[in-house]
């Protein structure tokens, strides 16, 4: 079943730029506007179009040839940065939900670029522990926010020096900065984990990181220098 999120309405900018930010940069065409229009008529979770145009921006000038992405959903994203970079570039993207995993399954088709993905069929911390160490040029992470925290000791692992890692969805419609006992018991594992993340990441020295008020908050990080980041890994797979 593909579900809406709830943060797609609570933006971390005024709604007038934000408003602004959407219909007033380039907008897509062809295929891949269509998939976008499709999900937003529908409140189908995709990246919101300011940061779809901020990709639009920031890929042709990384270049990455090999691409992870960390949450398919109907393959939009990875259809977007395929369109972005070369056309030798290849995307491998991990996806659990079996509805979403055939959507983006047609939507690649449609796309013409079924050739240029692998798309792993399961949870991401088991495919994640079986990629290559160091072989990665650029991640997309836009998967549950609770696993980040799990999810970066191997997404380091994998990335090249230099690389960059997109985590999507770090501000929760600004609800992170909430202090945790005014937080929806639903919602209080998200918090928790995802303040323990940016406490690691933002000040680390093996890396550089900025967050980007795009959508519900873009957090970039390049790889500097090598690092274990093994004990922010669940203990039953340490």
């Amino acid at each position: 079943m593909i579900k809406r999120n709830e943060m797609m309405d609570r933006p971390v900018i005024d709604k007038d730029v934000r408003e602004f930010l959407r219909s007033s940069q380039k907008q897509l065409s062809g295929e891949l506007g269509r998939i976008e229009r499709w999900a937003n008529e529908r409140r189908v979770p995709v990246i919101p179009h300011e940061t779809v145009t901020f990709f639009n921006w920031l890929l042709p000038i990384l270049k990455p040839k090999k691409i992870l992405e960390v949450g398919t959903a109907i393959g939009f994203s990875a259809g977007l940065m395929l369109k972005a970079t070369d056309s030798d570039s290849h995307v491998t993207t991990i996806e659990r939900n079996p509805d979403m995993i055939e959507k983006a399954k047609s939507n690649f088709q449609k796309l013409g670029v079924s050739d240029q993905v692998t798309l792993l069929e399961g949870q991401a911390s088991e495919w994640l522990e079986k990629i290559e160490k160091e072989s990665i040029d650029f991640i997309f992470m836009d998967s549950a926010k609770a696993k980040y925290y799990d999810f970066f000791p191997h997404c380091y692992r994998v990335l090249k020096h230099g690389g960059v890692i997109a985590i999507d969805d770090v501000l929760q419609g600004g609800t992170i900065l909430d202090d945790s006992k005014d937080v929806p018991r639903r919602r209080r594992k998200i918090h928790k984990k995802l303040n323990a993340f940016l406490k690691v990441v933002l000040d680390h020295p093996a890396l550089d990181s900025s967050i980007v008020p795009l959508g519900d908050g873009l957090l970039l990080i390049t790889k500097r220098e090598s690092f274990d980041f093994g004990f922010m890994l669940p203990e039953e797979i340490k």
